[in-house]
């Protein structure tokens, strides 16, 4: 199912990143030149589907994918406005650092994003955890959403492709 946020109502995200910062975790817009790290350190830790909607967000102006990195390693990407304009995803924080905010953060910075682009509300494509999203944002489920955009995606048993 996707699910709706209200991007004029989001939480204060400077508390959360302030705890990452303080545990040496920087959040920030990826650069170009870093795409290739990226898509391949998606690929090893996720799938090829979201590499390849991760590969769209560095086609945007500016680049609409953000990394959670520590020590010069990866831990965590966001994206947003790759599959469709307005859409939130895909997101991933490698296993061991997860449950410490870092999803949580990466989320906000794309919402804020989304809110600076312009857009009042945004759409979260495919939710898999649809209650860590209310919590987290507010998230509220879209009636008949079921499947969505990715219905007969190519390969993906989950969507009848």
């Amino acid at each position: 199912m996707d699910m709706l946020v209200k991007l004029y109502d989001l939480p204060n995200s400077g508390e959360l990143k302030q705890k990452l910062a303080q545990a040496g975790i920087s959040l920030r817009r990826a650069l170009a030149p870093e795409k290739h790290k990226v898509i391949g350190w998606i690929i090893e830790n996720f799938s090829d589907y979201w590499a390849s909607e991760a590969d769209v967000a560095f086609s945007r102006e500016p680049v609409s994918c953000f990394i959670a990195v520590k020590g010069g390693k990866i831990m965590g990407f966001a994206c947003h406005d790759v599959t469709c304009r307005n859409f939130f995803g895909p997101t991933g924080v490698e296993a061991k650092a997860q449950k410490g905010g870092i999803g949580k953060a990466l989320l906000l910075a794309c919402l804020e994003d989304m809110k600076h682009a312009g857009y009042g509300y945004a759409i979260i494509g495919g939710v898999g955890p649809a209650d860590y999203y209310a919590k987290a944002v507010g998230a509220v489920p879209i009636e008949g959403s079921d499947v969505g955009i990715y219905r007969g995606l190519l390969g993906a048993k989950r969507f009848g492709g």
